[in-house]
């Protein structure tokens, strides 16, 4: 989007342009990023007009009512840009790290939204940024390729490396050990704080996504090819590779396993979810989604126009599976028949969802700056969350399920507590 036309254009069109300048990046906060690197963000001179367009959004946004109301409990608002990435600290639920397109990543107290410290020295868009399974830890990755390791305890950084531009990173389940996905198509395994690593080779494209299994010993990885490897982490091989017909058509967006990791569930641009039995490597069944009307032939730079998959999740309490799409499709699947169960309609796209932890209720967050919780048993909306005056571009939920935060456009970051009726 040209400086000079975002303003206008946005208070002109309203959602619909909110909606065309996301589907820029299809598969998420890291592709969004991408899109940027073409924008010189090191120019001082650019930064100013760019700061003033975004300000100027804010003010669209305010307009057209998407702020009139605010749900939300504590506001975060120490980022400058827009707030790509948010995770909360596993063990206490009380801190959260968010990371975002001023080059900055914060970690601070999700009760008060107080600063616990600045994890400084990033020189491009923070896009990825996670503590470690007993908190002991965050890691903060950029678009450019360096990660960042934090013990929290003491506020000072232990380690940190450069890779190439980083399209994912996650942490060990049980370990001290980050992974993380390039986009020269290599996957990077590092122990922490020690450094020892390992490489695993994928094809020469990007690695996309990425998951470690629950069993901690295996990783499916998906590429922008189409195909999806699970690696074995202690040998570094490929147990099994899925490509061709098995594999996907088009880029793939996201990956997800169940509880045990016996089943991997990979989500794409060609609007295909697969499940795949991850002991055997085949493919299962294949979501698809019968609305979605085959891509016309239309020019290059209307193709983000296209739907795709953009996140996905297993139900822990039920054989249930979410896919939520970027035209804004929630899909409830049934795995034990294998077929659709629900279709909750979003007027905007689908980011992101999750699952909570011990029930049958998936969230999501859209491109209309909303948070919504669904049953996925009854396929009913329970409620609704506002507050942001942008697109909502990720979020947490704590483990009790009490409270969610999110990140957005308007550089924000909001604490929501979660009511329901129910409980």
């Amino acid at each position: 989007m040209e400086p000079g036309e975002g303003p206008g254009a946005l208070g002109l069109h309203g959602d619909e342009e909110i909606i065309e300048v996301v589907e820029l990046g299809p598969p998420g906060p890291d592709d969004l990023a991408e899109e940027m690197e073409d924008v010189d963000f090191e120019d001082e001179g650019a930064e100013e007009p760019d700061a003033e367009a975004w300000e100027s959004e804010d003010d669209e946004g305010v307009e057209d009512g998407m702020e009139s109301q605010d749900d939300s409990e504590v506001t975060f608002s120490l980022h400058s840009a827009s707030v790509f990435c948010v995770s909360l600290d596993p063990k206490t639920n009380t801190l959260a790290v968010t990371g975002g397109e001023d080059d900055k990543a914060f970690v601070w107290r999700v009760s008060d939204g107080e600063l616990l410290f600045e994890c400084s020295g990033h020189k491009d868009s923070v896009t990825c940024a996670g503590f470690s399974h007993d908190s002991v830890f965050v890691a903060t990755g950029d678009m450019s390729g360096l990660i960042k390791v934090w013990r929290v305890d003491a506020k000072e950084e232990v380690w940190s490396f450069e890779v190439g531009d980083l399209e994912w990173m996650e942490w060990h389940p049980q370990a001290h050990v980050l992974l993380a996905g390039t986009a020269d198509g290599n996957t990077w395994m590092w122990k922490i704080p020690s450094g020892d690593c390992k490489t695993f080779q994928g094809p020469a494209c990007p690695a996309t996504c990425g998951r470690i299994l629950p069993d901690g010993k295996r990783a499916v990885v998906g590429y922008e090819d189409g195909t999806m490897r699970i690696w074995d982490l202690k040998q570094g091989t490929s147990l099994h590779v899925l490509k061709g017909q098995d594999g996907h058509q088009d880029p793939l967006t996201c990956v997800a396993s169940n509880q045990d990791g016996s089943l991997i569930m990979t989500g794409s641009v060609d609007c295909h979810a697969k499940l795949v039995n991850s002991a055997t490597g085949k493919v299962v069944c294949v979501f698809k989604m019968e609305s979605v009307a085959p891509k016309a032939p239309i020019g290059e730079g209307e193709e983000a126009e296209s739907n795709s998959v953009e996140s996905l999740g297993f139900c822990n309490v039920m054989p249930l599976a979410a896919v939520g799409y970027l035209d804004g499709t929630l899909a409830i699947y049934d795995l034990s028949t294998q077929s659709l169960r629900h279709k909750c309609q979003h007027e905007s796209g689908i980011v992101q969802l999750l699952w909570e932890e011990s029930s049958a209720v998936v969230y999501t967050c859209s491109l209309d700056g909303a948070v919504r919780l669904w049953d996925a048993r009854s396929g009913k909306i329970i409620s609704e969350y506002r507050g942001h005056s942008a697109e909502i571009l990720d979020f947490a939920v704590n483990k009790d399920a009490s409270i969610v935060v999110t990140t957005s456009g308007d550089h924000q970051a909001k604490v929501f507590c979660v009511q329901r009726p129910d409980r």
